[in-house]
């Protein structure tokens, strides 16, 4: 091997230092140690991270230990352990090391840093060769490997090969050599830029079944990591002019996971007992993802699942504040999938502040309390139940209370047993002959809905029980006892969404226009065309519209060329019809004319009037329909529930995704997290909260 080396001498090489002590110093760079899949892989630190380490390792070599927070506060590196530990979530703790001297891997080719210990030698022997000018040095590592510091650009590792006398065989050159360099700016690494210091909002992301969230099986962790990045990406791309300004710093998404402590409870011990022992690997697949949506159904594990989601973002959003005490922006809650509707029946379930529960109140009861006990009055009239009239009225129970009384609830009231079954049979017989009535028994729950919050009726309506339009949104839950959290949520993001289909199961066929969740006041759907788990929830606000969701706009600024071409083929086909159809209706009509010679003088010019108009019809059809289409969309009600704004919202497919729905169906509903379109809209409209706006104005965004 050693006869490769000749081509490459010490001369060669004019720009090297020359003896006469021109040694600099090298500039040390911290790396950590990121095992997967049992393969190390070294990732830099930010260079402002690693200029952070350097400064707290210079200053605090005597101290028992310091602790640098690095990664935007997401991880610390103790620096005494050299270790680094995830902060927010349970995570395998990392080595870090100061790096000065690397090699080139045998199998990806990444350069691996030296130990500290050996990269001090390395560079000593090197500062000797720059500063004397004497190269060929040799050095063997802790694991009897050769170095060779041939001259400044050309150093070479070497590792030893075993020989048939593995007991006395020395080091030697034999091997393939490997490079070895020098300092981080000599190797081909990417350092990535540092994430700004202020945070302006907080958004805690809660994922569906199972402990994979993607297509390549990466955790919620991962996931969330990407979609960060993202943004970062998204807020220079479209957010440059605040940001010199110095108006927005960063959005902070912090994942929240449910899933282990599910799977924590013994269920899959128990679950494991009863699985068929053929086709195990899908069975197991299927115990340990779409069984989720089964637990969520199951009041047992779904008071399991609703306590670990809210404790889980009350912990995260309190230390979150321990650490960043000066943070002043809001709180956002994002869900994918079952995450969503875990999330939805938790704010459904909110309780509103006491102001604002005073003023619902007050609404409540100058506009249906008078009416609604008369309702109610004359409801147990028509029962032969007018004795309980009094009973009812000093319980100020209207109609939309009467609805929501379970038989508990009448027997606390003083109910005979029979008047009480005359009630409930009058209740359960209303809800199931008439689809519009609302909020039916919730099978012996106790839970009442708060003022203002889901249950969902007509007040102006009095015609009787019967005439109620709405559901109570919280219809069909699962029995439990949801938590409150600590904090408001600004805006609810729902990714990949089913809330639909799930309250449509649940026998919510509408929602109440006037209906808001009890302490968020945004909510957005966004879901990918092709995405098989997605549901709509404007159509059961607006059931009596047809209407498209909303379009997001493509991150660059315009819509995706092969829309635009399907758009444009389509309007010209509708052009093509309605041209022809008035060209041959024009042709009927001139060949079916009369040939009277007296009146064809008179008629030209009524004729010409006519056929004018004939060819102008058709014309006009096809531009008011798109038209009519884009310009109403906005101007659609879509009630409260995302403040009077619309709610679903739909990515733009990929030229490649066109092909075929089915093949990318899995693919649509793991698109999320890399999502420039998805991040950007949340961006967009969470910074709208604060009067900060995108620095132009996306085409196509309504």
């Amino acid at each position: 091997m050693s006869a490769q080396e000749p081509p490459r001498p010490p001369p060669a090489e004019p720009p090297e230092p020359e003896p006469g002590g021109r040694y600099e110093a090298v500039v040390p760079h911290w790396f950590y140690c990121k095992v997967t899949d049992s393969r190390e892989r070294w990732v830099p630190f930010s260079a402002q991270d690693s200029e952070r380490l350097e400064e707290a390792h210079g200053a605090g070599k005597d101290q028992e230990d310091v602790v640098v927070p690095t990664s935007g506060g997401r991880y610390d590196v103790h620096l005494k352990q050299r270790q680094r530990v995830a902060v927010y979530w349970q995570e395998e703790v990392s080595e870090v090391r100061r790096c000065t001297w690397f090699y080139k891997g045998d199998k990806d080719n990444k350069y691996i840093p030296y130990s500290e210990s050996f990269s001090e030698e390395l560079e000593e022997a090197y500062m000797i060769a720059v500063t004397l000018d004497e190269w060929k040095k040799k050095l063997e590592s802790p694991s009897r490997e050769v170095i060779i510091l041939h001259n400044p650009k050309l150093m070479v590792h070497y590792h030893p090969v075993a020989s048939s006398d593995d007991w006395v065989s020395t080091p030697t050159e034999q091997g393939r050599p490997r490079t070895v360099k020098r300092g981080v700016e000599n190797i081909a690494v990417e350092i990535p830029n540092g994430e700004p210091l202020q945070i302006d909002h907080l958004v805690f992301v809660v994922h569906g079944i199972g402990p994979a969230c993607d297509i390549r099986f990466r955790s919620i962790v991962q996931c969330v990591n990407d979609f960060r990045n993202v943004s970062l990406s998204m807020l220079q791309a479209h957010f440059r002019k605040a940001q010199e300004q110095q108006q927005v710093g960063r959005v902070e998404f912090l994942p929240v996971n449910w899933h282990s402590s599910l799977h924590s409870t013994g269920v899959d011990v128990d679950l494991e007992r009863i699985t068929l022992p053929s086709i195990n690997r899908l069975r197991h697949f299927i115990n340990d993802t779409i069984l989720d949506v089964f637990f969520y159904n199951s009041s047992t594990y779904c008071q399991t699942i609703v306590d670990t989601v809210a404790s889980e973002m009350n912990r995260l959003h309190q230390l979150f504040m321990q650490r960043n005490p000066l943070f002043k922006g809001g709180v956002s809650i994002a869900g994918h999938s079952l995450g969503s509707l875990i999330l939805f029946d938790l704010l459904t379930n909110q309780k509103a502040d006491p102001e604002e529960e005073e003023h619902s109140a007050q609404g409540s009861t100058t506009t249906s309390s008078n009416g609604g006990i008369k309702e109610v009055k004359e409801i147990l009239k028509n029962l032969e139940l007018s004795e309980y009239c009094d009973v009812f009225e000093k319980e100020k129970m209207d109609r939309q209370a009467l609805f929501l009384c379970t038989e508990n609830n009448l027997k606390e009231m003083g109910i005979p047993l029979g008047p009480r079954m005359k009630i409930l049979h009058y209740i359960s017989s209303k809800a199931d002959t008439q689809d519009q009535s609302s909020a039916a028994p919730r099978h012996g729950e106790e839970r009442r809905a708060e003022p203002g919050s889901p249950s969902q009726h007509d007040p102006e309506s009095t015609e009787g029980v019967g005439n109620c339009q709405y559901r109570d949104v919280g219809l069909g839950q699962v029995s439990a006892n949801y938590p409150q959290l600590n904090y408001k949520p600004t805006i609810f993001f729902a990714f990949g969404s089913p809330i639909g289909m799930f309250l449509t199961v649940r026998g919510v066929k509408r929602i109440d226009p006037n209906y808001s969740l009890p302490t968020c006041k945004g909510f957005f759907n966004i879901f990918h065309p092709f995405d098989p788990v997605a549901y709509r929830i404007e159509p059961m606000i607006v059931p009596d519209l047809e209407f498209e969701p909303m379009l997001l706009p493509h991150h660059k600024g315009r819509k995706r060329m092969h829309l635009e071409l399907k758009e444009g083929l389509t309007r010209m086909s509708v052009d093509l019809k309605n041209n022809l159809l008035g060209s041959l209706r024009v042709a009927w009509q001139s060949f079916t004319r009369a040939p009277v010679p007296a009146l064809e003088a008179r008629s030209t010019d009524a004729e010409a009037e006519a056929e004018a108009g004939t060819e102008k019809q058709p014309d006009t059809k096809p531009e008011e329909s798109p038209a009519a289409v884009k310009e109403e969309a906005p101007l659609i009600n879509v009630g409260r529930l995302n403040g009077g704004n619309r709610i679903d919202y739909v990515l733009q497919e990929k030229p490649i995704e066109s092909f075929n729905e089915y093949l990318f169906a899995l693919q649509g509903h793991l698109c999320y997290w890399e999502s420039e379109d998805t991040v950007l809209l949340v961006l967009k409209e969470i910074y709208q909260t604060q009067g900060i706006t995108l620095d132009q104005p996306l085409q196509g965004s309504q």
